[in-house]
């Protein structure tokens, strides 16, 4: 086959932890882990290292969390992230790009720079992203701490935050905020659909992550490196404590993590002049970006059919079907993430082929927003290992809001745009659900969740007013919740005032 010399490959992979507990630790920076990770990418590509380097015209960072809101970072941080890490590297490309928050940043870079480089725009490109979020826990009020402050000048298109595409003012004021609240609403209106009481589906969420665990317990590189049994992952223990409903602790992402990775991408005709062998080129065979809809206006809160539809477009431009997928990897920060894309694509959540190749966000780790670097990483290793293959990389963001899917491989073929700003338009047309930002009256308890760690404890319903059907969010004390046996569908009463809506339950 002719291949087109724009034609986009990964030519290059890196990981590096730096774990707390290793007697290596080495407490490392962000820029530190990242900067190892990209030498490690520029590394694999058994090329050159300086000319690789030097051929690098962007470099794009995944927004770590000390850069993902405007607060204080504990221990100081760069101005300039990529360049940071480009300094450490010694070379000064003529381009940095910093992304949006939400956990597909990294497929979306890598989509959207083997785009351009297809177009011929670009030749070379750094993806890269870290967490040290490990550290800044332990140092944040110790007088030994460590200065990551540092000044890096230069060039840098600085995305913003992106809050603005799944959080809006009513979310924020009546406190759907943090991942485990966010998407302990999603979870429990997952329930409410497939009928399951709360101690089944604890145990239908454990059993679908008790095989992630094996997968962690044989990466060098996973922060929870155990087998565990599904009951052991069900059951509540002082050391499984809940988090917020319905999770404990271990069906939770774990961002208790250092962890750095990178991905280096080129023409065909820039790894050919630079001579990286072809055994080492991974082609992105298939890709789709998609946003969801608003959380408030989606007909079930427990779905975001547009994962399975980014799949679906992946595979439709990979010119393949699932039963050709050697590896997936969905990403796992909670339970209904994964069961999301399965039950839109109609994937088996015991599928034997396993639906991760890290351990996933709870146990390999979740380093912020660059999870799935490390999953296309690991995906790029399987499919050097196995010519011809296919691995399938699900990276999700927001509240089920954004959802980016690649498809690598070794078997070569000619770039092949996709249609997701097609399919976008469609989700556009789709039926919304009205919702309110305040509301009075009767209503029902649509979904809800408890955060047990919060002090005091606090609850939230997200529900639909008996008038009209209009959707709406407010607080509720989760002894009002308690006092029934499993809240959804309970009526509810609902007032108004300048904070908000609050709920009590009408017995």
């Amino acid at each position: 086959m002719l291949i087109d010399p724009r034609t986009p490959v990964v030519v290059g992979v890196g990981q590096v932890a730096d774990s707390i507990d290793d007697p290596g630790y080495r407490r490392l920076s962000s820029v530190e882990l990242a900067a190892a990770a990209a030498r490690r990418a520029i590394e694999d590509t058994a090329a050159e290292f300086a000319g690789v380097a030097a051929s690098i015209e962007v470099i794009a960072g995944v927004r770590q969390f000390e850069i993902s809101a405007p607060v204080t970072a504990p221990l100081g941080r760069s101005d300039n992230y990529p360049r940071s890490v480009a300094r450490r590297l010694g070379i000064d490309p003529a381009h940095a790009v910093l992304e949006v928050v939400g956990g597909q940043g990294p497929q979306h870079l890598v989509t959207e720079f083997a785009s351009a480089i297809a177009a011929g725009r670009l030749e070379s490109v750094l993806v890269m992203g870290s967490d040290a979020i490990s550290t800044e826990r332990l140092y944040a009020d110790r007088d030994d701490k460590p200065d990551f402050s540092e000044t890096a000048p230069g060039q840098l298109e600085d995305r913003g935050f992106g809050y603005e595409s799944f959080i809006d003012e009513n979310l924020v004021r009546h406190g759907v905020m943090g991942a485990p609240t966010q998407y302990g609403l999603l979870e429990n209106a997952r329930r409410a659909r497939v009928g399951a009481s709360p101690e089944d589906y604890r145990q239908q969420m454990a059993e679908l992550f008790a095989p992630f665990t094996a997968v962690a317990a044989k990466n060098p590189l996973a922060a929870s490196p155990v087998v565990r049994t599904a009951e052991e992952l069900a059951t509540v223990t002082a050391s499984n404590r809940m988090i917020c409903d319905p999770y404990p602790r271990l069906l939770v992402a774990r961002d208790l993590v250092n962890l750095g990775a990178a991905v280096a991408l080129m023409s065909v005709a820039a790894a050919r002049r630079l001579g990286v062998p072809p055994e080492k080129w991974v082609y992105l065979r298939g890709h789709a970006d998609l946003v969801e809809q608003p959380l408030l206006a989606r007909p079930d809160l427990g779905a975001a059919p547009t994962a399975a539809a980014a799949a679906r477009e992946a595979l439709r431009v990979a010119g393949i079907g699932f039963d050709e997928v050697a590896t997936f990897d969905l990403y796992s920060c909670f339970p209904v993430a994964v069961f999301n894309f399965c039950d839109g694509t109609g994937l088996a959540v015991d599928d034997p082929r396993g639906l991760t190749v890290t351990g996933g966000l709870p146990f390999f780790g979740g380093p912020g927003n660059n999870y799935s670097m490390h999953a296309i990483a690991e995906t790029v290793a399987g499919a050097r290992a196995e010519p011809g293959t296919f691995g399938l990389v699900g990276a999700n963001g927001g509240i089920m809001s954004k959802y980016s899917v690649g498809v690598y491989s070794t078997a070569a073929a000619n770039w092949s745009p996709d249609r997701s700003a097609q399919l976008q338009q469609e989700v556009a047309a789709m039926p919304v659900v009205p919702h309110r930002s305040r509301t009075e009256g009767r209503a029902r308890i649509e979904t809800y969740t408890v955060r047990h760690e919060a002090d005091p404890k606090s609850g939230l319903v997200i529900g639909r007013l008996a008038a009209d059907g209009s959707r709406f969010v407010a607080r509720i004390d989760p002894e009002s919740l308690a006092a029934v046996a499993d809240p959804l569908g309970h009526d509810i009463q609902v007032t108004a005032d300048e904070n908000g809506n609050t709920a009590v339950v009408v017995n």
